[in-house]
Order: structure tokens, then sequence, then C-alpha cells
């Protein structure tokens, strides 16, 4: 457990509403009858929960600017053993996450069906390749990196297959690393990772533009012309991002580097007026709901997943205890469509509350 420290409001914040969309957007009381902007654009396009996933990416990297600062002073090797440790464990809690609840049947869950990349596992990915390319090249070198990582990535997916979701490059290589069983199958049954290994590259770049974002508000304060350079910034890549998208069309699933420059872009944006309005004046006490999702991420990330699959396994008269609840509590009462939105409410809401406890007696889990 770890106080907090080094941290402006913006950032506690701007995680805290992230992760707070995150698990309404996991958590609908039936899928089919979510509204439109909290479901992901079935292939090419793009929606506000698009937007989630790249920005928790965003606010790693934002959070690495004042942590990478301590790593500065260590050896090689204390600072490769620090950030591979945290590296596996992220991925060993994403791993285990798709385990759970590890029994079926009367046995234990078969290892070989599990899946094997996904949410924590990209952002363990992107936090440890990230952090090397950070701690050991300077500035430029990164940057140089990012924009070769962009374009390579546009012209691999166009030499190694197509932009279909049976036909992509991350698919075909998915397949030969780890099989068919290791992968998601959430789109219509078909074998296909949205975070897999391929389309982490591009992702490494959503961290990078958090971090300068971080360093470039450390370095030039929170004041008016920062905000004014960093909206500047923001639109120059969602323009860049709309450009890219007449050739590499805006794809979540495939992470396509035309995604990549508007999510970084929309990211910038808000973390600019977030700096106005919550570092620059006086917010008010509203913040601290979710300055409380912001001190604890991870850890309530990870408890929503797992309060989620628990409610899927439970039976409850001829059904699970989540679809019993969705329909016979929320949906009953207030429809398909706000009664699923309340069901996601209730599941954020309550984990909230764990979060609460934890904030008020001091607990901060840190990995």
């Amino acid at each position: 457990m770890n106080k907090l420290k080094n941290r402006y409001l913006s950032l506690d914040v701007f995680r805290g509403m992230d992760v707070a969309l995150m698990i309404i957007v996991n958590s609908p009381g039936n899928g089919d009858t979510s509204f439109g902007i909290l479901n992901h654009a079935v292939w090419n396009g793009f929606t506000l929960t698009d937007l989630v996933f790249p920005t928790f990416l965003f606010v790693v990297g934002n959070a690495m600017s004042f942590s990478m600062k301590k790593y500065e002073a260590m050896g090689s090797g204390a600072f490769l053993k620090k950030i591979f440790k945290r590296f596996s464990i992220i991925f060993l809690l994403g791993f285990l996450m798709y385990w759970f609840p590890f029994f079926e049947d009367g046995g234990l869950k078969p290892i070989a069906e599990t899946r094997i990349f996904g949410v924590l596992q990209r952002i363990a990915l992107c936090y440890l390749l990230a952090s090397i390319l950070l701690h050991y090249f300077k500035t430029r070198s990164v940057l140089i990196f990012s924009a070769l990582a962009l374009v390579g990535y546009h012209i691999i997916l166009l030499a190694f297959g197509d932009l279909t979701l049976t036909g992509n490059a991350v698919l075909k290589l998915d397949k030969s690393l780890i099989g068919a069983d290791h992968m998601y199958h959430g789109n219509g049954g078909i074998a296909f990772d949205p975070e897999g290994l391929l389309s982490t590259l591009p992702a490494i770049v959503n961290v990078i533009a958090g971090y300068f974002t971080g360093k470039f508000i450390q370095k030039n304060g929170q004041n008016f012309e920062t905000i004014a350079k960093l909206i500047m910034i923001a639109g120059l890549l969602i323009i860049a991002g709309f450009a890219w998208d007449l050739t590499l069309p805006f794809n979540k699933k495939l992470w396509t580097s035309s995604f990549v420059l508007l999510t970084s872009g929309i990211d910038i944006f808000v973390i600019a007026i977030l700096i106005y309005l919550l570092d620059m004046s006086k917010p008010g006490k509203w913040t601290y709901f979710f300055e409380v999702f912001g001190r604890n991420t991870l850890f309530i990330y990870l408890l929503s997943e797992l309060f989620i699959i628990s409610l899927a396994e439970i039976s409850m008269k001829g059904t699970t205890l989540y679809n019993w609840i969705a329909n016979n509590v929320f949906i009953a009462v207030a429809g398909d469509y706000v009664g699923s939105l309340l069901f996601a409410l209730w599941v954020m809401l309550t984990c909230w509350f764990v979060g609460y406890i934890m904030d008020k007696k001091g607990f901060y889990v840190k990995v």
C-alpha cells in the first residue's frame, strides 16, 4: 500500500472518468439493448466507447512521466528488474482473470483454451516496451520510433493481409503463434483478438503520447499558454487522424494508425480542458467521485471484471445471476435500454463504493 504523491488533480480525475466509463461499457444488462454510444464500432468507425481503452494507455503514459524520474537514478539492472516485475504481475493478473473461476464441470478449466492476450496484457506489454524506449533513448529517437511504428504498421497490414475481420495480419500472426483456442471469440464466434500481439505495436504510441504530454505539462506549468499549445497539438493530431482515415480507416479492433492519432489528439484535448477546470480553478467537491477510481485504478478495474464474471457464473432460476438481476431488477422496471444502462451504473457504483472505503482507509494498491 502506497501513499499518493507527485500527482495533479486532472490526472486522477481523467483516469477516474475513464475507469468509470470502462466499467459501464463492460457491464451492460443486455448488450443487444445498449445505447449505441456505449457500444464499440462493429468494425471500421469510431464511438465514445472506442476511446476508453486508448485513454487508459494514455493515462498510463501520463503517470509514467512522474515515475520515470526516479528510474533515471537507478542502475540499468535495478530499472529492468522494476519494470519487468511490474510487467509480469499485470500480465499474469490479466491471464488469471480470463482463466477465472479456474474450475468448470467439476474439473480444472483447461489452460489450453484460455485467452492469452487481453486488456491487462496489452497494458503490461505497452508499459514494458514504452518504459524501455523512454529510459534508454532520447526524445527525438522515441518520436522517430513512434512515426515508424505507425507507418510500418500500416504497411504490415496491407502487405500481409487485408482489413477484414477474417483476413487481417493481426489475426494471422496470433493464429500462428498462439492458436485460435487462446484467442477472443466474441466476434460472432470468430477467433480474433482485438488485443493481439501485432496491434500492440501502434498501441505503444498511445502510452508515449501520454508520457510526453505529462512531461510537457510539468515543464511548462499549468497555465493558459500550456493549454493553448496542448489544444493546438491535439487539433493537429485529430486532423492528421482524419486524413489517414481516408486510406486506413479508424478501427479499434485493429488499432489502426489513424485510430492512434485520433485518440491521442482527443485525450490531449481533454487533459488540457481538465487542467483549466481542475488545476487552474476551484473545481468543488464533485471531483472526488472520480478521484476514488483514479487512486486505485488497476484494483477497481480488476474488481469490476471479477464481479461481472462471478455474477455470470452463478446459476439463478434457469439463468445466470447476472441476467436475473439485469432482467428482473432493472430492465423490468425501466425498460430495455434504460434498464441496461442502470444495471451497468449499479455495477460501476458497487465498485466505486469499494474504492471509496479503500480511499478512506488510505489503502492504495500499487503494482
